[in-house]
């Protein structure tokens, strides 16, 4: 009783940690509601006279998003300045680097599950398994008929003929055979019956 307590507080405890650590990482700090990579306006400035486009970013508020805020320095002379912001375009955006982080750690730990599960396939499950008595047999078939119509199929330039492909169409051939037979020990028992 003591070991199986032991084995089920040990798989408890797990998931419990990993709620309250990802529980820190969504908690956003007390005295920011807002991060300063979180929010930014973006001005897009297309050419104006002899001087290029341009785009501009810069963290300020939604109320202070504007060409006269954001763009800075500013590339014309003052009385040009009103003309160039006409043409410049703003937009305030907002994003959220908490969600970010929590989609991409989700996204990592899935990732990260399915490819232990792949290495657990691949390394321990044949260790495992034992052969079936029953199943041998036909494995030994398939592999006697594979060898068969991979004999009978000339490879070019002798090169190996265990590519997919082949393997694929020899699979193929032999699932057309078993259905021609069982069509025709069907039709005969057919036949006998009428």
């Amino acid at each position: 009783a003591p070991t199986m307590f032991a084995q089920c507080s040990r798989n408890s405890v797990s998931p419990v940690v990993l709620l309250v650590l990802l529980g820190c990482l969504l908690c956003p700090p007390a005295q920011a509601s807002k991060s300063s990579e979180d929010i930014r306006c973006k001005c897009i400035c297309p050419p104006y006279r002899n001087i290029s486009g341009h785009i501009y970013n810069k963290n300020v508020s939604q109320k202070d998003c504007n060409c006269l805020h954001v763009v800075e320095p500013m590339p014309v002379p003052g009385n040009d300045v009103e003309a160039y912001c006409l043409l410049c375009e703003c937009k305030y955006e907002e994003r959220s680097t908490t969600t970010i982080k929590v989609i991409i750690i989700i996204y990592l730990s899935v990732v990260g599950a399915l490819l232990l599960y792949m290495a657990f396939l691949v390394l321990v499950d044949p260790l495992i398994r034992k052969p079936d008595p029953y199943t041998q047999p036909l494995h030994n078939e398939e592999e006697s008929e594979d060898t068969r119509s991979l004999a009978a199929v000339p490879t070019p330039g002798g090169a190996r003929a265990n590519t997919v492909l082949e393997r694929v169409e020899g699979a193929q051939q032999r699932w057309k055979r078993q259905v021609q037979e069982q069509r025709k020990t069907v039709f005969d028992r057919h036949k006998m019956l009428s």
